[in-house]
């Protein structure tokens, strides 16, 4: 091994050791018996000097030799270092396929349901949540269209090195400038090749705008093109004139994580784990009433196991099998810390919230209807299991559509790899502290 890793002789020779090898291999039916034995010689003396540890002179000799032996009797490949780099190609491709299939999973957070524990897609500004408060009466109209105008006005483009920093913090902007006066006529949606989002386009006036290489928004909802409207304020009918700003948007990419799917394959999941289960395994109904697609991923907190029966209670705290979860169960530790007299906020630790603490609250998913008030009791069928968000103010999980099957969870929270913020490595995932 360490003549192989200072030596480029040696690893000459074992290149073209393999390389007829393989060539032997595939034509061994092609080949008379004579010419089987003379090449079968000459691999062996060239092994036989790898092994004994000849002079690099000595050794390529030998390769000579072979070389010479080879090209008597066996049949050139066209295009060889073409082939050969084909050939490695494919197996980089079925060993990566490998370790992701069985081992780790690479996954994107698109949404906001488990923050402040691991981040979706967020930006600046963000008017859904003051929106949602506005019309539960929690605010008044000018008091939204100031707040509005406040986010516009903090969202400052640097330039330079700067950008770099911030591209590194998972930080992009999106600036478009109005080219005409004319109103905002369509937006589309991101055109997308594999996983990667190329263009988005806005008509305004009649001339099209394009936003190249725009980032992930999070889901869409039935009022938004990729979620850009409400966090733009770029609605279709508005009026625009020349050089007013349509898009200008500090947008923090969601966290990229590693999936562990080994795990359960040896144990099964544990009550606080962050697991990752296929939206297939949301019943039919309910996925169409909550228009979640059935060929998506969700990352949650699993709260409850098979056979258990739950609780929300007013005071935010799930009741399981009638104990009381808290602070010191544990992966709970932040998730029940909060201040029991401050009102829930979203993307804040805020407990789990039934439908009387969202009906009083005004928040803005509404009341949950499989835990209506803290008395409910939702009895978990056998081999399904419960997750739920830690944003408890903005998480679609098991509160509205119930236990999934055991057997659609896929993995559990591995490692942050993207961006390099605080929450980056193992810890933040695995005990989501």
């Amino acid at each position: 091994m360490i003549r192989w890793l200072f030596s480029k002789t040696h690893r000459d020779a074992c290149a073209l050791r393999n390389h007829v090898r393989r060539l032997v291999n595939a034509q061994r039916d092609l080949m008379t018996p004579v010419a089987l034995q003379l090449v079968h010689g000459a691999l062996y003396e060239l092994q036989r000097d790898i092994n004994d540890r000849v002079r690099n002179k000595d050794l390529r000799k030998q390769m000579e030799k072979l070389e010479q032996v080879a090209g008597r009797w066996l049949r050139p490949y066209p295009h060889p270092a073409f082939r050969e780099n084909v050939e490695v190609l494919l197996v980089a491709l079925a060993v990566a396929m490998g370790i992701r299939t069985f081992f780790l999973q690479p996954f994107k957070i698109p949404t906001g349901s488990m923050q402040p524990t691991l981040y979706g897609v967020t930006s600046l500004p963000d008017f859904t949540p003051i929106y949602y408060q506005m019309r539960a009466g929690l605010m008044d109209k000018s008091k939204f269209e100031t707040e509005m105008a406040t986010q516009l006005n903090s969202v400052k483009i640097p330039d330079g090195w700067q950008r770099v920093k911030d591209w590194f913090h998972g930080i992009s902007y999106v600036h478009v400038v109005a080219q005409t006066d004319g109103e905002l006529q369509t937006v589309s949606a991101p055109v997308r090749f594999l996983i990667f989002n190329i263009k988005q386009t806005l008509v305004i006036g009649g001339v099209e705008h394009t936003i190249w290489f725009p980032p992930d928004y999070g889901e869409q909802n039935l009022m938004t093109r990729a979620a850009l409207f409400p966090r733009s304020d770029a609605f279709p009918g508005r009026f625009y004139h020349k050089g007013d700003d349509v898009v200008k948007l500090e947008v923090r990419a969601g966290d990229h994580l590693f999936v562990d799917r080994f795990t359960y394959n040896l144990r099964k999941p544990k009550r606080g784990e962050i697991i990752v289960f296929e939206t297939a395994g949301i019943a039919d109904e309910m996925r169409e009433r909550y228009r979640i697609p059935i060929d998506q991923f969700y990352i949650k907190r699993l709260v409850a196991l098979s056979g258990e029966h739950v609780q929300i209670g007013d005071d935010r705290h799930l009741v399981i099998d009638g104990k009381r979860l808290d602070a010191s169960t544990p992966h709970f530790e932040d998730v029940y810390g909060f201040d029991p007299k401050s009102p829930p906020h979203d993307s804040e630790y805020s407990g789990h919230v039934n439908g009387t603490v969202s009906l009083e609250f005004g928040l803005g998913l509404g009341i949950p209807p499989l835990f209506p008030d803290g008395k409910t009791v939702y009895d978990v069928p056998n081999n399904y299991c419960m997750p739920m968000g830690d944003n408890t103010c903005n998480s679609s999980d098991s509160r509205f559509w119930g236990a999934i099957p055991d057997n659609y969870v896929i993995g559990k929270s591995f490692f942050v790899y993207w961006p390099l913020t605080k929450r980056f490595g193992i810890g933040q995932s695995v005990t989501a502290q």
